[in-house]
């Protein structure tokens, strides 16, 4: 019987080595097609993960399809190395790519039990990741392994091939290669590890879900104290030092948090993503091409994100928004006022796969009355100046021109008689500005906010903007994104920069790729308007909605507030020369009424003001974000706006408002000439009385002709507006006269 065991022995040797011996004259033999010698191709280039970094430098995110970092070999400590050698391949510096002694007890092993015993050298390894992929694992596969590995070593350097493999080893839980191990289970750099970590991940080479120290801990230990234990038997490790550890040897317990290293996905590096991958052809013509780069590239992306202001905004939201069962968020875009760079971005509460993915800085939800200031622009532009003259009684009822048999109705609000177009503007009045909207011309509205607001996520391409008779009351939806850069036309003396958020692309040896200039300036308002327009908003701060809310430190910034239809959606839209910024509060599923019942969270803050609005939690955001990111900054004031040039004229409405000179009789004229003090005291939530005459005998009026309406095909923007003398009486055209006015022909 011994003697039979040792024949069969003798033979399985015999036959490993001849197998082992022939296999070039096999690897010809399967290739008797080509005469030429084959040759392997060089190493492909390893997936290396991008970088992103804020202005400043400092690393805020990564894009990777694996966790994995490319390391010199140079800077992995020796210790590590010859921990890693004498558990994978101890024979490493003395073969020739196959380890025939290994490779015999395999095949002899696998022979005798059927079992699958590996006898594959580093080299082998290398060659089944690099070369074999794909491969079918049948007879031919072990040969041509083999002979490849054979081959390589001929080609290659040991030194880079160890240095492939340890860069490209799979160590669990997403990690490839020692650098992006050791900051996963130790939280440091590969040059930091010591022996025995390097031990660890030495043991999690030959089956990482099975030892993983997290999911399998006992097993993660159990197969540690083997590596230990072979450590000491090949002197790597002394007994005393192997006793001292013991038998439960510490082992991570949970993923280690590299600091600074910033691998969480946010809103902001997401909408990079987007952008580089759908948006620009800047990384390459083809999706593929930008894909390759962006995952695989090792790219050095800079941002124009400030880290900084990014940390304020975020902690403004959670300071100021109460958590509530509701769901109501926040979202926040805060632009560089004079270069349109994005230097803060909030999306939501935060990014996270699959729950909370949307970036809410992105998503349109209607704006409530902060539309107003492009109304304003295109109203400034067309000739209107600061002091003329509005009315804005509720109720009021204008033309639709969507549906003329359905005339749009405001019956809600604050109603404010005729005012200075600078008060109503401070006090949000709805009728005032439906009116002026439709004064302006709705066309021409809609095109000023495409010009103001230009950019790569909105343009008459990418999105359409309704030019409803509601639109001065919120009736379109535009996302933090679009307002903020709407805002900061004004805040740049009427001058556009389109908000962009990549200054500077590098690849891994540090060429550059891209380099941002600031994006195109354009002169889309005159300077005169917007400098106009951002003194008349200054007074919504100081004087009107926002007086709650001012910048510490009497800081000049100027604003608007904008509540939707019950309370649905809040909005503050603001700026200085320095920042130009938007919130928004709201359910992002759906139109949750904002109320104290709806949310009792927020009951202290709406204090029987029947629901949030502008003036109060988006307010409250913006104020807080501002006075963190101005900290330390210069104070600046905006230029001074443009006298006047002319009296102030009554703006109104053809068709709704109708002038008239009184030729006699006396009646009193309805207009409001309020004092900045008197602007916040003068409002009433409850219709006024129509205008009566003072004097009992009859009042003789003398109707004037009224100017025409915008024609929706005027898009000049500087075509003026009706308009006429304060003086004179104007009456409701859709309504019969008082009883005691009469016209010039008698007729009531």
């Amino acid at each position: 019987m011994t003697r039979l065991a040792a024949v069969m022995i003798a033979g399985a040797m015999f036959i490993a080595a001849t197998v082992t011996a022939m296999a070039p004259r096999v690897w010809g033999i399967l290739n008797s097609h080509s005469q030429v010698p084959p040759v392997l191709t060089g190493f492909s280039g390893l997936a290396e993960r991008s970088y992103v970094f804020d202005e400043t430098g400092k690393q805020i995110g990564v894009y990777q399809l694996e966790n994995s970092q490319i390391l010199n070999i140079d800077k992995i400590p020796v210790d590590v190395v010859a921990t890693i050698l004498a558990l994978e391949d101890n024979e490493f510096n003395r073969h020739k790519g196959v380890n025939l002694r290994s490779f015999t007890r395999a095949i002899l092993s696998n022979t005798q039990s059927g079992a699958k015993q590996g006898a594959s050298t580093i080299t082998m390894q290398v060659v089944k990741n690099e070369f074999l992929a794909g491969f079918d694992r049948n007879g031919r596969y072990k040969v041509l392994q083999a002979r490849y590995a054979t081959m390589l070593e001929k080609q290659v350097p040991k030194r880079t091939i160890l240095e492939r493999y340890l860069n490209t080893i799979y160590l669990g839980n997403n990690t490839y290669g020692l650098q992006a191990a050791s900051e996963r289970y130790f939280g440091k750099s590969v040059s930091e590890l010591t022996l025995l970590n390097g031990a660890f991940l030495a043991g999690l080479i030959q089956a990482p879900s099975t030892y993983d120290p997290i999911s399998h801990p006992d097993s993660s230990r159990a197969r540690y104290l083997e590596v230990l234990d072979r450590l000491v038997a090949t002197g790597l490790l002394s007994q005393d030092e192997r006793t001292k550890i013991g038998d439960k040897p510490e082992i991570p317990e949970v993923l280690a948090k590299v600091e600074n290293s910033n691998l969480e996905r946010t809103y902001f590096t997401e909408f990079t993503k987007d952008y580089l991958l759908n948006r620009s052809d800047v990384l390459g013509a083809t999706y593929q091409q930008r894909y390759n780069a962006l995952f695989r590239g090792g790219l050095k992306i800079y941002t124009t994100l400030n880290l900084d202001a990014q940390a304020a905004a975020e902690q403004a939201v959670k300071n100021q928004l109460p958590v509530n069962k509701a769901g109501i968020q926040a979202s926040l875009v805060s632009l560089d006022s004079k270069t349109g760079a994005i230097r803060a971005m909030v999306g939501g509460p935060g990014f996270k796969a699959g729950q909370s993915e949307v970036n809410l800085a992105l998503r349109r939800r209607q704006t409530g009355s902060s539309i107003k200031f492009f109304i304003l622009a295109a109203a400034l532009q067309a000739g209107v100046q600061p002091e003329d003259l509005i009315d804005g009684t509720l109720p009021c009822t204008l033309p639709n021109p969507e549906n003329l048999d359905e005339p749009f109705e405001i019956t809600k609000g604050v109603s404010q008689p005729t005012a200075p177009l600078r008060v109503m503007t401070w006090l949000s009045i709805n009728c005032a500005y439906a009116k002026l909207s439709q004064i302006v011309g709705l066309d021409r509205v809609v095109a000023t906010m495409y010009r103001m607001a230009a950019s790569e996520w909105l343009s008459k391409e990418t999105y359409t903007i309704q030019p409803y008779a509601s639109l001065a009351t919120g009736a379109n939806e535009l996302s933090a994104m679009d307002m903020a850069s709407g805002v900061q036309t004004l805040a740049n003396s009427g001058v556009h920069r389109e908000p962009y958020m990549i200054q500077r692309i590098e690849d891994a040896k540090g060429t550059i790729l891209f380099e941002s200039e600031e994006a195109v300036a354009e002169q889309t308002l005159p300077s005169d308007v917007a400098n106009n327009a951002a003194d008349i908003m200054r007074g919504v701060i100081e004087f009107g909605t926002a007086r709650r809310t001012p910048l510490a430190d009497g800081r000049p910034a100027a604003g608007k507030t904008g509540t939707q239809d019950n309370n649905t959606n809040a909005w503050f839209v603001g700026f200085t020369p320095q920042f130009s910024t938007a919130v928004w509060v709201g359910d992002p599923k759906g139109y949750t009424k904002m109320t104290s019942r709806n949310v009792p969270e927020f009951a202290s803050v709406i204090a029987g003001r029947g629901g949030v609005q502008g003036s109060m939690f988006p307010a409250m955001i913006w104020k807080s974000y501002m006075d963190d990111v101005h900290e330390g900054l210069e104070t600046l004031g905006f230029p001074k706006p443009p006298a006047p040039t002319r009296q102030p004229l009554r703006l109104y409405l053809p068709g709704v408002e109708c002038p008239a000179q009184v030729v006699s009789g006396t009646i009193p004229v309805n207009t409001v000439a309020l004092t900045k003090k008197e602007a916040r005291l003068t409002t009433t939530t409850v219709a006024p009385e129509g205008v009566e005459p003072t004097v009992a005998n009859t009042v003789v009026i003398s109707v004037l002709t009224p100017d025409t309406t915008i024609a929706p095909t005027d898009s000049n923007p500087y075509s003026p507006v009706p308009s006429t003398s304060p003086g004179l009486y104007f009456f409701d055209c859709t309504k019969p006269l008082q009883n005691n006015v009469q016209t010039v022909n008698g007729a009531p």
